[in-house]
């Protein structure tokens, strides 16, 4: 689950929409949010609030050609180094080490596989307020072609430990992903490496999405079509995981929601 506090787990994740209000009022009605725009306007960068915390974020696309997608932004404590070692490693900084006001210094990059993601040091915002509860960020996952090569520039970049547990019917294995030199409950995501027509949707390019705890799956799901959402798998049970769905936001951004087994913390 997810711990905030830990260097190199998730901090902070965004959105990006090509209609901000439309995209916010979707996750409103399907996960019980309340957005709250930072502007003026139709399209401009606003908060997902969960009972008064923050779970999220949202705002309009600003890179040229990008796809509506979830971005994940990890923990670092110096955002230049981490840069820098995203293209030692192989990766490319799309967007520079750059300072947000007092509130931390962000970064942009891309992972050798194509994945995409951000990287936090964090000032003054503290991050996500509300996690591993009903309706906010609960896991992250990566699906990437090559996992062994994934591991290693992720063990370089954030120094992350993986163990790796068999897929059912000899589906290949699912590699857990903990910070360095944290305990086994602050496992914070996972690795899976697909054949490259399974990534189909990016053009053979690694991923990663977000995995939101729900309290039902189903009820869920069935919101999610409702308001113009698309059932990609699911709902199925997962033993010792718990009943999740792989769904698509009415822009394609893709999510997963997870009716965890484990008691709430």
């Amino acid at each position: 689950m997810i711990n905030v506090s830990s260097p190199g787990s998730p901090r902070w994740l965004d959105l990006g929409a090509p209609d901000v209000a439309a995209s916010a009022a979707f996750y409103s009605a399907v996960l019980g949010w309340e957005h709250r725009p930072t502007g003026e306007g139709r399209d401009v960068y606003g908060l997902f609030l969960k009972e008064g915390r923050k779970v999220a974020a949202i705002g309009p696309l600003t890179e040229e050609g990008a796809r509506s997608a979830w971005t994940l932004y990890f923990d670092t404590p110096d955002a230049e180094a981490a840069a820098r070692t995203v293209e030692r490693a192989g990766g490319t900084v799309r967007v520079a080490p750059v300072d947000t006001g007092d509130m931390g210094r962000m970064a942009h990059v891309t992972d050798p596989q194509g994945a995409e993601f951000a990287l936090w040091q964090p000032g003054s915002e503290p991050g996500l307020e509300r996690v591993n509860q009903p309706g906010s960020l609960y896991w992250t996952e990566l699906y990437t072609p090559d996992a062994a090569a994934a591991k290693e520039f992720y063990g370089a970049l954030f120094g992350w430990t993986t163990s790796d547990t068999p897929l059912p019917d000899d589906a290949g294995v699912y590699s857990l992903i903990a910070p360095a030199g944290a305990r086994e409950d602050s496992m914070h995501g996972g690795i899976t490496q697909l054949a490259p027509e399974h990534l189909a949707r990016t053009g053979g390019r690694a991923y990663w999405h977000p995995v939101f705890a729900v309290l039902d799956c189903d009820g869920t799901v069935a919101r999610i079509t409702e308001e113009g959402g698309t059932l990609l798998m699911g709902p199925e049970d997962a033993e010792g995981v718990g009943r999740l769905a792989v769904c698509l936001d009415p822009s394609d951004a893709e999510f997963v929601v997870l009716a965890p087994s484990a008691i709430w913390i």
